[in-house]
């Protein structure tokens, strides 16, 4: 099982999704995106799998902060330009087990995306 958590080290939601994946004996790689940078071509895939509507966090100071003329006439590729240059913007955390993604942490969808990930 190949599992690996995408978002910034000091964001309160992602603490808690490594806490619980630790607490479970869960391997995973955290990749801090902010420090790291993201792959343009990741985030397309994330885009595809997830809709760039979910990986929008419009509720972080970072969406607030924009001008209004950023966050007029939004589609797909202008959020993933965003979303690029200010990586905050990003719903945290994004977790790829295997393949398979989920947003955010709560954690029934850690348990299940964890146990699918063994039986399959």
């Amino acid at each position: 099982m190949a599992v690996t958590i995408h978002g910034i080290k000091n964001c309160d939601t992602m603490k808690k999704a490594r806490a619980w994946l630790e607490a479970h004996g869960v391997p995973y790689r955290f990749h801090d995106y902010r420090l790291e940078g993201l792959d343009p071509k990741k985030l397309a895939a994330w885009r595809d799998a997830l809709g760039w509507e979910t990986l929008l966090n419009r509720s972080s100071a970072t969406w607030r902060q924009l001008p209004d003329a950023d966050k007029a006439d939004l589609d797909g590729d202008r959020a993933a330009e965003l979303m690029l240059a200010n990586p905050t913007l990003i719903k945290r955390p994004v977790l790829d087990v295997d393949g398979r993604l989920t947003v955010g942490f709560k954690p029934e969808i850690y348990e299940a995306a964890v146990k699918s990930s063994m039986r399959g």
